[in-house]
């Protein structure tokens, strides 16, 4: 392949992305990544024989952008979707409840589950379905959302306690990382109008069918190179100027175009002050993090009314979302593995990791009646203490474009201005983005004539 060089730093999703759309297109990208690995924020290591993803990173059949990146790294055979949206939800006291979606179109698909949720009393449903309706009637991209809490807005549409933390924390929470009464409403209803209210398949879930590790990191480093692109690993980048040029482990490179693509706290630092005066802001964007809690048992545990579940949630407890680990990782014996996910968990992030465990092994016996006569053959827990920007009221100003101020140097990231929340589907989004403005920056450097360096 010939033609410019275009330097990608970062080997997350979003560097990825650029890299395997503007290869489509007869550009050269080179990614750059500090680490040993591609894959950012979604990887996997090993221990004890099992291969441990760091986190369970789970899509929507809606995150049309993130199964286009599947495709184009050969891999929607490496993913399993539900066929209808389908979660038990599970509570500590008594029976748990179910929210199934019916065949019929959006957003009535999701009437009967609201109808027959059991966790809530039948006032508290009615008044979900009005608030269900109100939320999409919002304008999730209206500036005055972004001012807002998820929260107070649900307050003033008749949500009771009941309902915020058996119905929206349950999906908000998961989504945008965040409690609902700290998230800022714009999201929040973007989030509830795309995946709940919109398409009635829009919220099926899929899972990876293989370690993390595998399908953004080997598959796509693999891919790159295939097209002709390069990937170096171990590669730090400590400096972007105009040009653009860059530093490479200490040694200047040269490009005819760079996409830097990494946390917002590292872009702030790389990026020039020309290109984007207001940099420093980004620091508002602060972070919110996310603990994995990691339990092997000697026997399977993970199943509700006799029946064998992938997944479940849980309400009135520790424990948020609990999924079977057992396949992708390599367990054999008869014994399961579950990752219990932890989202907003500022409470639990620099707990000890033995509190860590008489909390969540206790939370799942009281959630999974099997688990009290199992035996627990290892326990671990891995922490992410930036896995997003904190979506909270005003974050959303902060987000920056992907263009910069400086000819040929762009951004991307899910931090960045994607019109999605801080998820794997926005950080593919913002690599197409990029690859875009890149493609657009060539042709018009290529009719100007200028060599762009």
């Amino acid at each position: 392949m010939s033609g410019p060089d275009v330097a990608v730093v970062g080997g997350g999703l979003a560097g990825v992305t650029t890299a395997l759309a503007l290869q489509e297109t007869g550009i050269r990208a080179t990614v750059y990544e500090a680490r040993p690995r591609l894959g950012g924020a979604t990887h996997s290591f090993t221990r004890d024989g099992l291969t441990v993803d760091n986190g369970q990173h789970i899509f929507l059949k809606c995150c049309s952008a993130y199964q286009g990146l599947l495709g184009r790294l050969g891999a929607t055979d490496r993913v399993r979707v539900q066929d209808r949206f389908d979660v038990r939800v599970l509570t500590p006291d008594g029976p748990g409840g179910r929210l199934r979606r019916a065949k019929a179109p959006g957003p009535l698909h999701l009437l009967p589950a609201l109808a027959g949720y059991r966790l809530l009393p039948p006032a508290d449903r009615l008044r979900a379905v009005r608030a269900s309706l109100a939320l999409d009637r919002l304008d999730p991209d209206d500036p005055a959302l972004d001012r807002l809490s998820m929260g107070g807005w649900l307050t003033g549409h008749g949500q009771r306690p009941r309902a915020r933390d058996a119905l929206w924390d349950l999906f908000v929470t998961a989504s945008l990382n965040i409690r609902v009464d700290d998230a800022a409403l714009g999201p929040a209803a973007m989030v509830c109008q795309t995946a709940l209210l919109g398409r009635s398949d829009a919220a099926d879930i899929g899972v990876p069918t293989i370690p993390l590790g595998d399908l953004h990191g080997t598959i796509a480093a693999a891919k790159i190179r295939h097209g002709g692109g390069r990937v170096e690993l171990g590669a730090k980048v400590t400096a972007v100027d105009a040009g653009p040029k860059l530093v490479v482990n200490g040694a200047p490179v040269s490009a005819d175009a760079v996409v830097i693509a990494v946390p917002h706290r590292a872009a702030s630092s790389l990026v020039p002050e020309e290109a984007s005066p207001d940099r420093a802001r980004w620091d508002g964007l602060g972070s919110s993090p996310i603990v994995n809690v990691h339990v092997v048992y000697d026997r399977p545990v993970l199943r509700v009314d006799g029946r064998d579940e992938p997944f479940v949630a849980a309400v009135g407890s520790p424990v948020q979302w609990v999924f079977d680990r057992t396949a992708v990782s390599g367990l054999t014996g008869g014994g399961q593995y579950l990752a219990v996910s932890v989202s907003a968990a500022d409470r639990w992030i620099d707990t000890p990791t033995a509190e860590l465990r008489d909390v969540y092994l206790a939370a799942l016996e009281r959630l999974l009646p099997a688990a009290r006569r199992a035996r627990v053959t290892d326990f671990f827990v891995t922490r992410e203490r930036h896995a997003t920007f904190r979506q909270s009221p005003g974050s959303g100003a902060l987000r920056p474009a992907s263009a910069t101020r400086l000819p040929g140097l762009f951004l991307a990231g899910a931090w960045t201005d994607t019109g999605w929340p801080d998820t794997m589907e926005g950080a593919v989004r913002s690599g197409l983005t990029a690859a875009r403005l890149v493609r657009r920056h060539l042709r018009q450097v290529r009719t100007d004539g200028v060599s762009g360096r």
